[in-house]
């Protein structure tokens, strides 16, 4: 105990530690308020400050962390033949962008997070839709490639979230399927990326220091937010994460 006490407090003393703190509550605010959008704020700016396996672990954690807490109340409402492909394709794709998390340039990681998350600002803003099919093959493909995004760069969730918020499902339906594809999918990339020893205890003690600022980030956005009107939130939910990806693109 000693030791993981003193472990917290080298975490708490890293120069790093209040802007990631900071980035953390924000993220938890982002989330309380739009619904989405934390581990798109965290990443950029978490690869800038840890390093792409870190930042990847670290992320992951937090909304593992989440998933379980809200997986519970909605898996009823998944509709897993949608999702169970997806989920699949997802994790026989996770070893490939893992491999490319391990063997590619930080530096190019981090400029792809940014990428990746001004582009899928830009799209949200803009309004577009999936309107191509939707049968077994593009599901499949949706997975796959947001499993390799995800194990890669802790952001798998774009290609997810366009392809699901374009059907014509109940909102409380498309919900749980996000829900329970990010619950799945979080399990089994972290579990990868702690069994191959590329992070260790510092990453799981800065994930549990950051975790509760989070919690309280969500708690105090979706009380201040509460009944505004959702076009203003989310235009600043999306200029926000534009304004994060492109600052990790030109840092």
């Amino acid at each position: 105990m000693s030791f993981d006490l003193d472990l917290a407090r080298g975490v708490i003393g890293e120069p790093s530690f209040p802007i990631a703190a900071a980035v953390t509550f924000a993220a938890g605010l982002l989330r309380g308020f739009s619904g989405f959008g934390s581990a798109m704020l965290m990443a950029p700016i978490f690869a800038v400050l840890f390093g792409s396996a870190e930042m990847v672990a670290t992320v992951i954690a937090m909304e593992l962390a989440i998933s379980f807490h809200l997986f519970p109340q909605t898996r009823q409402d998944c509709r897993w033949s949608l999702v169970g492909p997806m989920m699949v394709a997802a994790w026989i794709c996770m070893p490939l962008g893992f491999w490319l998390l391990v063997s590619v340039d930080r530096v190019v990681i981090q400029k792809t997070v940014s990428a990746i998350v001004a582009v899928f600002a830009s799209v949200m803003f803009l309004g577009w839709r999936w309107r191509g099919p939707r049968g077994l093959a593009p599901t499949l493909i949706v997975g796959a490639i947001s499993g390799a995004m995800n194990s890669t760069t802790g952001i798998g969730g774009p290609p997810v979230l366009l392809y699901l918020l374009s059907s014509d499902d109940p909102p409380r339906v498309t919900r749980a399927n996000i829900i329970a594809f990010y619950f799945a999918t979080q399990l089994a990339l972290i579990a990868i990326v702690f069994l191959s020893g590329v992070v260790g205890t510092t990453t799981v003690v800065r994930a549990c220091l950051l975790f509760p600022l989070m919690l309280l980030g969500s708690a105090i956005g979706s009380r201040l937010f509460r009944g505004a009107d959702e076009r203003v939130y989310r235009t600043v939910a999306l200029t926000l994460l534009f304004a994060v990806g492109v600052f990790g693109l030109i840092s």
